[in-house]
């Protein structure tokens, strides 16, 4: 199973982002899917999640209305699409499939948003 993260990199506050998420050695179909961030000396924390057939999505509140998540199952891709950043966007962006007791990760993807 792997989850491979891209779309990183450094932009200026106000800037946007676009991150994928390219799952390979699951059905992807079958997995919930999700967005989490770690900024360093911080917990890690949901950034946006995803049902198997997109459906109702959720936020964390500091990103509602910037962020959009989505999923294209004939891709087995995840996107995370990301506007208006702030300097509090910056972490290490991970990704996250579940099915009942199936969980993985992916290696993680730096986001740094400059003021």
């Amino acid at each position: 199973v792997q989850l491979v993260e891209s779309g990183g990199g450094l932009v200026q506050a106000g800037g946007s982002l676009r991150l994928s998420c390219v799952a390979s050695g699951i059905t992807f179909s079958r997995y919930a899917m999700g967005w989490y961030r770690q900024a360093p000396g911080k917990q890690r924390e949901m950034v946006a999640t995803i049902p198997i057939g997109g459906g109702i999505t959720n936020y964390a509140d500091s990103v509602k209305g910037r962020f959009t998540i989505s999923r294209d199952n004939a891709l087995n891709t995840m996107y995370l699409q990301m506007n208006s950043l702030k300097p509090e966007d910056t972490a290490v962006y991970y990704c996250h499939a579940v099915w009942i007791s199936y969980n993985y990760w992916g290696p993680g993807t730096q986001v740094t948003v400059s003021s």
